[in-house]
């Protein structure tokens, strides 16, 4: 049983983009669901979907690489932030601008689980969960 659901979730694709994969298989939580939407949203994933299997839910998720280089991944990079035994809180004026906003801080607020440009635009602070570029 994993302990840290959301940095074993950072580690599958981090690993999976190494190797060239296509497809990563994640556990299946609430935050690693909501976590999946917003890369997709943000046009880091190509897809996913949601499969039981054995009694047992799974996020496929569909790594994106770029159509010019098909080994190049489209996230380059992905780091946890606030961690089970350190938790990291900003307000709304000190959510941080990941490489001149060519990537995204992910934060859970008060209003769910957010983009830093969308928790600019909403005026809110919250956990950081993890920077992606």
């Amino acid at each position: 049983m994993v302990n840290d659901t959301i940095s074993d979730m950072l580690t599958r694709i981090r690993n999976g983009n190494l190797v060239s994969h296509k497809v990563v298989k994640i556990d299946y939580t609430k935050l690693n669901y909501m976590l999946t939407r917003v890369l997709k949203k943000e046009g880091f994933i190509r897809g996913y979907e949601t499969v039981v299997k054995d009694k047992q839910k799974y996020i496929f998720l569909y790594l994106k690489y770029y159509s010019t280089n098909p080994c190049r991944p489209v996230i380059r990079g992905l780091q946890r932030v606030s961690k089970p035994g350190l938790r990291i809180y900003v307000n709304k004026n000190q959510i941080p601008v990941i490489f001149g906003n060519q990537g995204i801080a992910i934060l859970s607020t008060s209003k769910g689980i957010l983009t830093s440009l969308e928790a600019k635009e909403f005026g809110v602070g919250g956990e950081v969960i993890c920077y992606v570029w």
